[in-house]
């Protein structure tokens, strides 16, 4: 059995989930950050004054909405880079950091497309994940993307940061891998030779469905290993998802007319929490 699975002797699964978060089931909703320093639309008059205001106003209003946990990413910095800058390490610890009393339910941390800087953000904030591309080859709109997993499991020791579980997305936004394999046989290696602690499945860009036959394929090969959705879930199709996944990860479909660089609708994430909740509720009765 993987690692951070384990079975009770009712057979009901129990993943390193229920330790970090309570539950078997998790619903992670992300907070946008606005584009930072240094990048392209940064906005310079509002500062990082604007920045603070507008993630702490996402951050409270996806905790009011009941959400399991929460991810700050710099999804606004377009276009992406595959090593972010020293600024923009500093502007995200910074702005994390400073909201450390006011967040209330685990956290974790992206930042787009570098796994080593999400790791050492999420180590200095106290985060107990990231989520990043940690595996493959690819073809992008930002040029040739090649990871080194092995590099970024060695830094993720070197800085003390073992606690920090890593989210692999297995399914690159915005990409398209070198080598055509199947999902299943990607999903196995990511977990068996790069020690993702979750799988995470995406549709082909932000706020894009996930492709439902991927995400069973994965389930099937890796039956005891953590699995989220990552891209497109919404209040329509959440419970579908869930039944096969062990969590989503969301974001556009909570956002003022379900646009992805908007703020946080307080009234959709109330509403997609309860879907999760009514999702939830035969899962645990076993029905």
């Amino acid at each position: 059995m993987v690692a951070g699975r384990r079975r009770t002797e009712d057979r009901t699964i129990h993943t390193w989930l229920t330790d970090v978060f309570g539950r078997d089931k998790v619903a992670i909703g992300m907070v946008h950050v606005p584009a930072l320093p240094g990048s392209p639309l940064y906005d310079e008059e509002g500062g990082m004054a604007l920045v603070r205001e507008r993630t702490l106003a996402d951050l409270r209003a996806l905790q009011a909405a009941g959400f399991d946990a929460v991810m700050f990413c710099n999804e606004n910095d377009r276009p992406y880079v595959f090593e972010v800058g020293a600024e923009t390490v500093a502007a995200m610890a910074a702005v994390v950091g400073g909201l450390r009393e006011v967040i209330a339910v685990p956290f974790g941390v992206d930042l787009l497309w570098d796994p080593k800087a999400a790791l050492a953000v999420a180590h200095a904030t106290g985060a107990a994940f990231v989520r990043e591309i940690f595996t493959g080859a690819y073809g992008s709109d930002f040029g040739f993307w090649n990871t080194a997993p092995g590099e970024a499991l060695r830094y993720r020791r070197q800085i003390g940061a073992a606690n920090v579980r890593i989210l692999n997305n297995i399914v690159a936004e915005f990409a398209a891998p070198v080598a055509a394999r199947p999902i299943d046989v990607v999903a196995r290696g990511a977990a068996l030779i790069s020690l993702a602690d979750a799988i995470c499945v995406s549709g082909v860009m932000t706020g894009s469905v996930v492709d439902r036959a991927q995400l069973q394929a994965v389930r099937e090969v890796l039956p005891d290993t953590v699995l989220f959705a990552n891209t497109g879930v919404n209040e329509s199709n959440v419970g579908d998802i869930l039944a096969v996944a062990d969590g989503v990860v969301v974001g556009t479909s909570l956002k003022v007319d379900g646009i992805t660089w908007n703020r946080v609708d307080e009234e959709r994430a109330r509403k997609f929490m309860a879907s999760v909740d009514a999702a939830r509720t035969p899962l645990l009765s076993g029905v």
